[in-house]
């Protein structure tokens, strides 16, 4: 590394005569009384004669690893390499440029080496990153070992958490987000153990410098070592720093002072110097701009993150006989937070809504969006509209929204019905769905395509209806599973297929969101990630009963009697004479107003569901005079039906419409 290497200059005439050097090669080559001054380059360097020959010969450069005996005795690997000089000194024909690692115990002797390390080699890039504890880790790297011994980056909570208070009852709370040394003594991590949350006592050079902001230098004695174990209760510290030199370099910003390095050399080392206060004071200056920026950066991300993951479900709700479950992995550090989300809403007749969609863009504008978007989604499977429709009023909220601000997003909308077995889809934008029937090969759906939200097409949202087979996987996800920078989308998803088979049917959902993640979290940007799987299986025949009415003023009898077999046959004897009443006021509704044949199902599903099918599309409302509150007569019905139920709700079909009704089941 070139910050830990020291470099030495040496002129010599052709015959590789020593005529010039510095003052480091005076201090690491000479040693016994020998001067360098007229000495054959190939006795100080054995080897170096060689390639000095070829290049003043040559007249180009030549570079050789040689052996080299220091003063104190010690040999050690140098790159030497021969320039061949002309235009110079009439005698001097090449300069040998010799680079020597430094040595442990004289690394804070030359102040050239020591400015080189902390502010020219290592620092730039370790600003490049915004992560601020990898930021910390790698400033500690650069002091330690090439400033001083052992070290800590202490920063205060009231600057890395909103919430916290400025200065508590002992003093300001700072935060040890890195630690280093240079002895391989566990010690230091059990007595500074990184991410410790602790208070520095009043009148303490740590206090002093945060009130000040400025560096503060503590002698060898006298630094408060005992004293500071002594309030933390440990002991050992005052040992481990004892008759050490300190120095603590404050990291400021607009924002004030935001912590400090803790810097500390021990007994077998120069103490600090007022030139060691001058580097280190421009070194933590340099760092503050990146803590700064690493810090704001941490916090709004945080931000962002706390917003995202309150704006996801907290729980899926789904009918009985289907499993779900779910994974959400948050983008890289080095991508913002995204508006990706999930969503299992369990509806009324055993049905379930499954949705999976994605905000384009980061940050927490998106994720806004996504949390709007979810709350219309909500609010649309409450009105059980089609998946079609539904996305269609999603998009009319996006291009409303995108009147302030352009916003766009893709959605995959799936509505399964557990009594018939049969699944609608609708997609915006969004990538396939996958199907895995048991002991089938696995099939991304062919969803008729529909431009994005937000968008805006020629052409309405078309769904696609299919019935499935109990076991049947579907697999709903965003592009982050499936796309990055290194792949092709293609190449994700057959990827992805391959995850799901081989009797991928069969195992568990747990394991196939670990299986589909594998290989995703080593990519620095990837992006957040949702994904949403649900194996589906109808209700058993002995829990739901359907039957055909005329649309005749009999049928309400017929109707009548149906349900109070069905329920004794259930055991559910309390719910006779409530679901009789209800159904029948159903079915009249449907007869008056519909005509045609009838359908009354009843589902045994959380909750008792009375569902009354007919061949118009006409809404059902509860009227009233204009200006009274006595209802006209056809509205007494649906009035009967909303006193009596816990819920009652009208939902559209392909030929016509349902009218239901919900009752809990007793306990």
């Amino acid at each position: 590394m070139e910050s830990s290497t020291r470099i030495l200059i040496l002129g010599t005439d052709s015959s590789g005569k020593i005529l010039q050097f510095d003052r480091n090669a005076v201090a690491v080559l000479t040693r016994n009384g020998v001067e360098l001054d007229g000495a054959p380059l190939d006795e100080v360097i054995p080897g170096a004669r060689e390639p000095l020959l070829e290049a003043v010969k040559a007249g180009r450069e030549r570079t050789a690893m040689l052996p080299v005996e220091t003063r104190s005795g010690v040999t050690l690997d140098a790159v030497v390499t021969v320039h061949p000089m002309s235009g110079s000194a009439p005698d001097v024909a090449a300069l040998a440029v010799v680079k020597v690692p430094v040595p442990l115990a004289d690394r804070f002797v030359d102040p050239a080496v020591i400015r080189r390390a902390l502010l020219d080699d290592a620092l730039p890039r370790i600003g490049s990153t915004l992560d601020l504890e990898i930021l910390a880790r790698g400033l500690m790297d650069v002091l330690v070992p090439h400033f001083c011994n052992s070290g800590a980056l202490l920063l205060l909570e009231s600057h890395l958490d909103a919430d916290e208070q400025p200065e508590g009852p002992d003093g300001p709370q700072l935060r040890r987000m890195a630690i280093g040394f240079d002895d391989d003594d566990p010690s230091w991590d059990a007595l500074f153990p990184t991410g410790e949350s602790l208070v520095y006592p009043p009148g303490t050079p740590h206090a002093r410098c945060l009130e000040t902001g400025e560096a503060v230098l503590c002698p060898p004695h006298g630094d408060g070592s005992a004293e500071l174990a002594a309030a933390w209760g440990r002991p050992p510290v005052g040992n481990m720093l004892k008759g050490s030199s300190k120095l603590l370099l404050p990291i400021t910003s607009a924002a004030g002072v935001l912590g400090f390095f803790a810097c500390t050399r021990n007994a077998a080392h120069r103490p600090f110097d007022a030139y060691d206060v001058e580097i280190g004071v421009e070194f933590a200056n340099r760092a503050s701009i990146f803590v700064e920026s690493a810090r704001q950066y941490s916090r709004e991300r945080a931000t962002a993150l706390t917003l995202q993951r309150s704006l996801l479900p907290t729980g899926l709700s789904a009918p009985s006989p289907v499993e779900v479950h779910h994974r959400y992995l948050p983008g890289s550090r080095l991508i913002e937070v995204g508006g990706d989300w999930y969503e299992s809403i369990a509806l009324p007749g055993a049905r379930v809504a499954l949705v999976v969609g994605d905000v384009a863009g980061h940050g927490v504008k998106a994720a806004v969006t996504m949390g709007r978007l979810r709350t219309a989604i909500h609010t649309l499977a409450g009105l059980e509209l089609p998946p079609a429709e539904a996305l269609e009023r999603l998009d009319s909220l996006m291009r409303t929204l995108g009147e302030r601000e352009p916003h766009f997003a893709t959605c995959a909308y799936v509505v399964y019905d557990a009594v018939s077995g049969r699944c609608e889809v609708a997609s915006a934008g969004h990538l396939p769905p996958l199907l895995v029937p048991p002991g089938a090969e696995p099939e991304y759906l062919p969803v008729p395509p529909a431009p994005p939200l937000g968008v805006g097409g020629d052409g309405p949202i078309v769904s696609r209806e299919f019935a499935v087979e109990d076991g049947t996987l579907l697999f709903l996800y965003t592009d982050g599973l499936v796309e990055n920078r290194a792949r092709d989308i293609d190449d994700g998803l057959d990827r992805l297929r391959r995850t799901f088979g081989n009797g991928a049917a069969a195992r568990p959902l747990e394991d196939l969101c670990q299986a589909a993640l594998d290989g995703v979290y080593d990519d620095q940007h990837r992006d957040d990630i949702a994904m949403l799987v649900a194996r589906l299986a109808r209700i058993p025949e002995d829990r739901h009963a359907t039957w055909e009415l005329p649309a005749d003023p009999a049928a309400v009898r017929r109707a009548r009697g149906l349900i109070r077999d069905r329920l004794a046959h259930w055991g559910l004897d309390d719910l006779v004479h409530p679901t009789m009443l209800l159904a029948s006021e159903l079915v009249t509704n449907a007869i008056r107003h519909a005509g045609g044949r009838i359908r009354l199902r009843l589902v045994r599903e959380g909750g008792l569901v009375c569902e009354v099918f007919d061949s118009s599309d006409g809404r059902p409302r509860i009227r009233h005079h204009d200006d009274s509150d006595e209802m006209i007569e056809s509205g007494r019905g649906l009035h009967v039906v909303g006193r009596l139920a816990q819920r009652w709700g009208v939902r559209r079909t392909p030929d016509g419409k349902v009218v239901w009704c919900e009752q809990g089941l007793p306990r």
